[in-house]
């Protein structure tokens, strides 16, 4: 009991907030101990071979992240007929454990270490241009998504995907992009979350912004980027509208605009899926976001093992 005193006593109050979300401390705890097993479990995961001629397939990863990344990818080569060559891209937390770690679970699979993203960066968007750019790498990871995966030279289109998702079926739409991607791709999310006015984003980019843009699967051409843009928009957006988590996402949908754009059928590439959808495993993908999170720590990962 003191535990659980001294625990609610710390405990910051958005936090606390987010706790009684998943039902309470105790379940809050167990769901957190179900997250423990599935880090532990992915170090078990038979190793996946990187095709070096497949399909490139990037992930924004790190420390804290890689056994979802390990899962997310175990889980499209087990549906996936074609061959698919992995990069990994470091988030900053990257140690030569971790890529042991990787180059074992991932034999051939491509590393893109901080030293050769701040070699891109500099050729592409060096500090003394791009200060806001940078200023946000610093305190806001998730634009890395965009800055330091859209600066690796090589695929001009480049097909990203959050970790914390699994495949249950093969991703057909997906991967027939994969194979001649020509327009923008994206999934369509259970809520609009862009944490900005779409008049202000409308008004930066010139253009219609779709509504429920989600990028847990974001396909882009690297080329198209006009960084001078994105360097704008983040200072207007901020100034006018303060920070938001979802600053990428809104990006992201500035980028897209009103282009016509492949959209991953949302009932079949789920965004936040339910408990009875998860159990059922229903549809080819599941984005696990928000309350999703305790059937994806609690049932979903143990369905590959």
């Amino acid at each position: 009991m003191q535990k659980l005193i001294n625990f609610l006593y710390r405990i910051p109050k958005s936090r606390l907030k987010n706790i009684r979300r998943f039902g309470g401390y105790l379940n809050y705890r167990k769901m957190m101990a179900s997250r423990k097993l599935m880090e532990k479990a992915s170090f078990s995961l038979p190793p996946v071979i990187s095709a070096k001629e497949g399909l490139p397939v990037y992930f924004l990863t790190g420390k804290n992240y890689l056994y979802q990344t390990l899962f997310c990818i175990r889980s499209l080569v087990l549906v996936s007929k074609i061959k698919l060559r992995f990069l990994l891209v470091d988030d900053g937390s990257f140690d030569e454990e971790l890529i042991n770690h990787i180059k074992k679970q991932l034999p051939e699979a491509t590393i893109i270490t901080k030293e050769i993203i701040a070699q891109n960066l500099e050729n592409i968007i060096p500090p003394a241009q791009f200060p806001h750019l940078h200023h946000k790498r610093a305190v806001y990871p998730h634009i890395k998504k965009l800055t330091d995966i859209h600066t690796i030279p090589g695929d001009d289109w480049k097909l990203v995907l959050d970790s914390d998702m699994l495949f249950w079926r093969e991703p057909r739409e997906m991967l027939e992009w994969l194979h001649h991607p020509q327009r923008p791709l994206h999934m369509v999310d259970c809520d609009e979350a862009y944490g900005y006015s779409k008049k202000l984003m409308e008004e930066l980019a010139g253009k219609t912004i779709k509504p429920l843009v989600n990028v847990g699967a974001i396909g882009l051409n690297s080329n198209a980027i006009n960084w001078q843009n994105i360097e704008r928009w983040v200072e207007v957006l901020e100034q006018r509208e303060g920070t938001s988590y979802y600053l990428e996402q809104a990006l992201s949908a500035m980028l897209i605009g009103d282009d016509n754009a492949v959209v991953l059928p949302p009932g079949k590439y789920i965004v936040n899926p339910c408990k009875a959808t998860i159990a059922a495993q229903n549809g080819v993908l599941h984005h696990y976001v928000d309350l999703s999170k305790e059937g994806y720590y609690k049932l979903a990962w143990k369905k590959l093992v």
